[in-house]
């Protein structure tokens, strides 16, 4: 978000603070930043200027310009990061997060810069497990799109409440604050259920893996079959169902 600003700051914080891609008065042009990065690289004694850091996919989706075509050329060493946490659409509105159709979105422009570049590049998504809002049957959605989109899970992480968020708020009263209709905080085992479901291909995750897919009544993810998350029984040295990551 280098240079990104709103103008409405000096007036104080927006009533919503959400400080969402679709905010209007949110500058999302990466021009600024693309400029940097292009005079690094004439530094003498550069060779090699990466992103290490995680990115905003859903701005770069809200930008026209071809500022994700210019690091996947210039400034990716293998893996890109971005935090979409979850696909669920009930999850990623609890948490205030670009929907699953704008990771998809900005997936396929990855893919297609990725080409262009002709450097072998890959998505590296951080998720989380455990936030308020999200059941088990919303931790296999996931688990299923990370198969079909054939994603590495590395960076993951069990919710943990911190102060002065509205996540915290609902995990310690089970209500939305801003509707105070009820949200399923998940405890105790289910959190443990759900975080497996991020690393299904585990053979260490597979009881809990399968007392979550029958909890949530999906034994049809059980087996050898296509699609499946888990075989019937455990395997030495199993990874998952699908293609190696």
């Amino acid at each position: 978000m280098y240079s990104l600003s709103c103008p409405r700051w000096k007036n104080g914080a927006c009533p919503d603070k959400l400080c969402s891609a679709d905010c209007p008065s949110l500058e999302k042009d990466h021009s600024r930043q693309v400029e940097l990065l292009r005079r690094i690289r004439e530094v003498p004694g550069v060779k090699r200027v990466f992103i290490s850091s995680g990115i905003r996919h859903d701005l770069i989706m809200a930008d026209s310009s071809p500022y994700l075509e210019e690091i996947c050329r210039h400034h990716v060493s293998g893996h890109l990061k971005i935090a979409p946490e979850h696909i669920s659409r009930s999850v990623t509105e609890c948490m205030n997060k670009p929907s699953r159709e704008v990771l998809d979105s900005f997936r396929e422009r990855f893919s297609a810069a990725t080409r262009e570049s002709g450097r072998e590049q890959y998505l590296l998504p951080y998720l989380m497990s455990g936030h308020p809002g999200c059941t088990v049957g919303d931790m296999i959605e996931l688990a299923q799109y990370l198969q079909e989109a054939h994603l590495y899970t590395e960076q993951v992480q069990d919710f943990t409440p911190t102060p002065m968020t509205v996540s915290t708020a609902m995990y310690h009263t089970g209500l939305d604050p801003f509707t105070l209709k009820p949200v399923h905080v998940p405890r105790g085992r289910e959190k443990r259920i759900q975080r497996a479901m991020l690393h299904y291909r585990d053979p260490k995750n597979y009881d809990l893996v399968k007392e979550g897919l029958r909890l949530a009544g999906r034994e049809d993810l059980i087996g050898s079959g296509r699609g499946c998350l888990i075989p019937a029984r455990p395997r030495r040295g199993w990874k998952g169902n699908g293609k190696k990551q």
